[in-house]
């Protein structure tokens, strides 16, 4: 497995090795101990989540804060997304600042999101399968999360404005401004 830095402190690109003979290919898409002792961070995940999303679908930008924060292991089955994370740790050197990358299942890139990351994507092919492990439970009291088209994120997303889909509760979300006020 190859664990690369990201822009943004403690998010890291895992590029799994992949063994392909006359049968087939066998993956490794993840491993704890290896992880570990790259990056020094041993995530345990207690839950694995799956979407399977049209062209055009932009979900986030979600996350939930505080104790019920939850670092990601983010992956792409089938298809091909533009994954966004963005630190939203106001401690950290890359607070407010975001890191975004194409994840397919043809290059089985995988991104690791930590803890106190709002994270998000959009769909590039028609049923892309995503997939997930969270180290921390689902708690509704905890979600926050930041409008997709923020102006102060300035994200790309890689979609025209008129072929996006975005759900009513993630287009009314809060801007950065508005979530950090307070």
């Amino acid at each position: 497995m190859e664990i690369e830095k990201t822009n943004l402190k403690g998010s890291f690109i895992i590029t799994p090795r992949v063994f392909e003979d006359e049968r087939g290919t066998f993956t490794e898409s993840f491993n704890t101990k290896a992880f570990a002792e790259i990056t020094g961070i041993n995530p345990v995940f207690v839950q694995d989540n799956q979407s399977i999303s049209k062209y055009g679908v932009v979900r986030g930008l979600h996350g939930q804060l505080g104790e019920m924060a939850q670092a990601k292991l983010v992956r792409v089955i089938k298809g091909k997304v533009l994954d966004v994370a963005v630190d939203m740790r106001r401690e950290s050197e890359t607070f407010g600042q975001h890191f975004s990358i194409i994840l397919s299942a043809e290059n089985r890139k995988q991104l690791f999101v930590p803890r106190g990351f709002l994270h998000g994507f959009s769909v590039l092919e028609d049923d892309s399968i995503f997939a997930y492990k969270c180290d921390n439970f689902y708690d509704k009291e905890s979600e926050a999360g930041i409008v997709y088209n923020d102006a102060t994120l300035g994200i790309d997303w890689h979609l025209e404005d008129d072929v996006m889909i975005v759900s009513e509760k993630d287009a009314v979300l809060p801007s950065f401004k508005e979530m950090y006020k307070k």
